[in-house]
């Protein structure tokens, strides 16, 4: 520390670090009183875990992540999003409000390359239930990501890290472990989605009881679904949360002391139980990491499914006329997607 020439006080880098360091300390709340959505979990290097469970639609949702990040000041945070999802991060909510309502034939398109084709399906499938939500409450998905993502770059030395398993691997999983009929059975749910939905329903996705509920009905009729959608992403959550939870360096120029991490995860509430029982066990996450290639008879049922999908095609262009078709079909976006679905691989180990 020296003084200037004008009197005023002139600190180093270091100083100025450890300044932050002293500051963010004093604002850390030992003991906060915390909303009742917050489970706390420590390791056993004494770093500690604030575990936000959340409902997707809900504002209520968004102030516990601020009011939590505020009040402990935390090293790292870490939200249930992987890097094909980041992007809403920086969308504003006018964005995201009209990108979730609008689901064309790009994004059709788009999720079939990325993801293959039935993934892909499932993937547009799912966006549309997400639409029919934003639609029904008005508001955008992923609200308490974004507020979790501003109150976090508020924090000196605070990190923000992705959580979740990348979605491509979930979906691929679900489908490879659903049965032909439950495919078909749970499209069908998805397509014809209907029922209303309010902000009191949002909210009482809170409810731990309810949810567990709701969870056992699910699990009923699709064991398999929520095995891959939920239980393994559970254990992806919690190992991803644990790796978070490590000590920090104290930025003293003096002396680098380990100290203990302070964490806040924000994840859906449904994901809560199954992170506080694998909390303490030891996972092998490259077991839910990959992919089984299909059988040869799902192999063959995926090429039937695209010879009928391109069969419709050229049938629709016939019957709008001969003119017509030959327009449509030299659109930029129709070639696209005859491409995508000719050039599935036919490799019985690639995208499912």
């Amino acid at each position: 520390e020296s003084k200037g020439e004008s009197g005023s006080t002139i600190y180093t880098d270091g100083e100025t670090l450890e300044m932050l360091w002293q500051f963010r300390a004093q604002l850390r709340q030992d003991s906060p009183e915390l909303p009742e959505t917050v489970t706390r979990l420590t390791a056993p290097d004494g770093s500690v875990l604030y575990l936000v469970g959340t409902a997707h639609f809900s504002e209520d949702s968004k102030n516990d992540v601020s009011t939590t990040i505020r009040a402990v000041q935390p090293d790292v945070v870490v939200v249930e999003l992987c890097q094909y999802r980041v992007s809403m991060l920086r969308m504003d909510e006018n964005t995201l409000l009209r990108e979730a309502k609008d689901i064309n034939l790009e994004k059709v398109q788009q999720a079939i390359k990325q993801n293959g084709l039935m993934s892909g399906l499932m993937q547009i499938l799912l966006l549309k239930v997400s639409a029919h939500i934003t639609e029904q409450l008005g508001m955008a998905p992923g609200g308490e990501f974004r507020e979790a993502y501003i109150e976090a770059g508020r924090v000196p030395f605070c990190k923000f890290h992705l959580g979740d398993r990348p979605i491509p691997v979930t979906l691929k999983r679900t489908i490879a472990a659903l049965s032909l009929w439950q495919k078909a059975r749970l499209a069908w749910g998805l397509c014809f989605l209907s029922d209303p939905i309010s902000k009191e329903d949002v909210e009482k996705c809170k409810q731990k009881d309810l949810l567990e509920q709701t969870m056992s009905e699910m699990i009923g009729e699709f064991p398999a679904l929520h095995q891959t959608i939920v239980a393994e992403r559970d254990i992806y959550l919690t190992y991803k949360l644990r790796q978070a939870t490590r000590c920090v360096e104290s930025p003293s120029d003096e002396l680098l002391l380990k100290v203990p991490a302070v964490v806040v995860g924000v994840v859906g509430m449904g994901h809560v139980p199954g992170i506080e029982r694998n909390w303490d066990m030891e996972l092998n996450v490259q077991e839910i990491m990959t992919v089984a290639p299909p059988s040869q008879l799902s192999w063959m049922l995926r090429t039937v499914v695209k010879g009928i999908l391109m069969g419709m095609l050229g049938y629709a262009c016939y019957r709008v006329g001969g003119g017509l078709g030959r327009t449509l079909l030299t659109l930029p976006a129709v070639q696209s997607l005859i491409e995508t679905l000719r050039h599935q691989p036919p490799d019985p180990a690639g995208p499912l």
